[in-house]
């Protein structure tokens, strides 16, 4: 789970100045799978909406058609402006596991102090991780939970850095280490929500002004009482399902040729290529471009059987 700020310009409904990212936006939630880099889902939010806002019914919701659709278990890893205690009592009332980054406040620096000090010696070539299992409560919070202090070395930094995990999985479950192998598993999220910004580069609408005229030719009525942010919503969506069709492809192109693509790569070579239709009888037959035809040929027999198998 993590958010996204998506810069607007105008005054559409609902979007507004918000002061941590320094622009006018509106600031959705989105969810994807890590592991295989697929969106979820999405909710477009109001610009000064606060990171974990909507967020209980939008992961319990999501969590319930995963379970149901994709897999057995699903665990969810957080930011670290979710926790808080509605969410994490839920999620754990329904037997769903997570991981989270935690905020630093003055209770958990006091925590993490005696933890700061540098071993003595000359470091090693390799940076040194350490972990130190401890609960914690926040003041808002029903009760205790199992949080992880992993404290690192940088090359070249004189002090220790350090960031707290908060888990409702025991330490027998999932050892300290590999919690934090499959919190750093977000990272390939963030790759996710970088290109799709940077190749789709979605925007929104920036008018609530519902339209007069479609294709050169001037409409019957004008729709007076438009719901702007619906229709913005609704666009957010459709940018998602493209990244999704284009990251099916990238797949599959993957899977092909056994190498890697990028999201631009798949769309400059294999997408954006010349052609021309040739009609012939009762056939129309689509001549593509000889630089792109040898992976068409690669893709198109995958994409048959992924629309005749239905997956």
């Amino acid at each position: 789970m993590d958010s996204l700020p998506i810069e607007v310009h105008g005054v559409q409904p609902v979007s507004a100045w918000n002061g941590h990212y320094h622009q006018r936006m509106y600031h959705p939630i989105v969810a994807s799978a890590a592991e295989t880099g697929d969106l979820l889902d999405a909710r477009l939010r109001a610009g000064n909406a606060h990171t974990a806002e909507g967020a209980f019914d939008f992961i319990l919701d999501l969590v319930d058609r995963a379970e149901t659709a994709l897999c057995q278990i699903a665990m969810v890893r957080l930011d670290a402006g979710f926790p808080d205690d509605t969410l994490l009592s839920g999620l754990e009332a329904r037997g769903t596991p997570y991981v989270a980054r935690l905020r630093n406040n003055k209770v958990l620096d006091r925590m993490a102090a005696p933890h700061l000090k540098r071993p003595r010696g000359r470091p090693p070539a390799e940076p040194r991780i350490w972990f130190h299992e401890m609960t914690y409560r926040a003041r808002s919070w029903s009760r205790e939970c199992r949080v992880v202090l992993v404290v690192l070395e940088r090359p070249g930094e004189l002090l220790l850095d350090r960031f707290w995990l908060i888990t409702s999985l025991d330490a027998a479950a999932m050892p300290a280490a590999d919690l934090l192998a499959h919190y750093r598993q977000g990272g390939t999220a963030e790759g996710t929500m970088g290109e799709l910004m940077d190749v789709l580069a979605p925007a929104l609408s920036s008018t609530p002004r519902a339209k007069r005229h479609y294709r050169g030719r001037r409409l019957p009525t004008r729709t007076s009482d438009l719901d702007a942010f619906a229709r913005n919503e609704a666009l957010r969506l459709l940018h998602l399902l493209a990244y999704q069709v284009l990251h099916t492809g990238r797949r599959l192109m993957e899977t092909a040729t056994q190498t890697g693509w990028s999201l631009r790569c798949f769309r400059e070579r294999v997408l954006r290529a010349g052609g021309r239709i040739v009609l012939h009888a009762r056939r129309a037959t689509l001549v593509i471009a000889e630089t792109a035809a040898n992976h068409w040929r690669h893709l198109w027999p995958r994409l048959d059987r992924l629309i005749r198998t239905g997956t």
